[in-house]
């Protein structure tokens, strides 16, 4: 099979169709063989129904259905399992994405030998101070956080080899960060494309400040993983033995100075350098035992389903 294309899904039963047949015009004029796969995030409206119908009229469209809302992460997830195309396209279910973009794409992938490609929305058409300059700041973070220098890592139109959606794991919301996924596990080929964005045409936008605030504890939590994901006591041991030393050399200091220069002074329990030290000390022990901890359960964790699947269509 040529393409897989995964596409996530929350309340947009307005724009399912119109999505499902720009595809199949798209795929059908290029005479790719494809997969349309419906990942349905615990919609409350006609989605699912509407999936349903186009599956049984059109066996190259796949759904998932899932018990409730898990994020667009685990939406993901969920699609880049079941997904077996050569190259696999990303998209958003709101018609803000361009399939038309699909065959560029795939050249990328097949013929210039990328792993990831992706999506560049330079013009949009959405509000400036609601979505437009929330987003530049993001971005300019997650690139000098990452190393990984894209213009627009949010964008959901994206495309990628079979090999790197085998070997990522997509979870919690770092949907994101896919391509800095990509990266730390050794896929270095990595570029954008400028896309053309759409203005919405039905529904409303799921954006909101809370998934803003998200996205840069998510970019604290993936920069830590990048560099101590696998090595913990790397950073909790340094910062516990600096610490320990600190505390140390305080209570040294202080036991000399007691003991040889100033012996009938203050008890050293009346001294708040006593409780720096005693403290610091502590924290030091906390950190260390804290890295011994991660350590542990890095090699003794087991992978745990992070949804729950009601429906499936059209999958084996």
């Amino acid at each position: 099979m040529n393409i897989s294309v995964v596409i996530p899904l929350l309340n947009e039963q307005d724009s399912l169709t119109e999505l499902h047949d720009w595809i199949a015009k798209v795929m059908q004029s290029n005479q790719f063989s494809y997969e349309i796969i419906f990942i349905d995030d615990g919609s409350t409206d006609d989605s699912w129904k509407i999936i349903s119908e186009l599956s049984a009229k059109n066996k190259s469209v796949k759904g998932i259905r899932f018990l409730k809302n898990f994020g667009k992460s685990q939406a993901l997830h969920a699609g880049f399992e079941k997904a077996s195309g050569d190259v696999i396209i990303t998209m958003d279910a709101d018609l803000q994405d361009s399939p038309d973009e699909i065959p560029e794409l795939y050249n990328m992938i097949i013929t210039e030998g990328y792993d990831l490609v992706s999506g560049w929305k330079k013009k949009r058409y959405d509000s400036v101070i609601s979505k437009n300059l929330p987003s530049k700041l993001f971005n300019w973070a997650a690139r000098k956080t990452s190393g990984v220098k894209l213009n627009d890592f949010n964008c959901g139109l994206k495309a990628y080899s079979l090999e790197v959606v085998k070997n990522i794991d997509v979870n919690g919301e770092m949907h994101r960060y896919i391509p800095v996924l990509a990266k730390n596990a050794g896929f270095s080929k990595i570029t954008e494309k400028v896309v053309q964005h759409q203005a919405r045409k039905y529904g409303v936008t799921k954006f909101g400040m809370n998934r803003f605030v998200h996205g840069f504890l998510d970019l604290i939590t993936i920069w830590f993983l990048s560099h101590f994901g696998k090595r913990p006591m790397h950073l909790f041991g340094a910062l516990g033995f600096i610490m320990f030393a600190i505390g140390f050399a305080f209570a040294v200091y202080l036991g000399i100075d007691k003991l040889f220069l100033n012996p009938t002074g203050r008890l050293i329990t009346e001294r708040p350098q006593f409780y720096l030290s005693l403290s610091t000390m502590i924290i030091g022990t906390q950190f260390f035992v804290a890295g011994f901890l991660g350590e542990i359960i890095l090699r003794t964790k087991q992978d745990k389903k992070r949804y729950s699947v009601k429906n499936e269509l059209n999958l084996e």
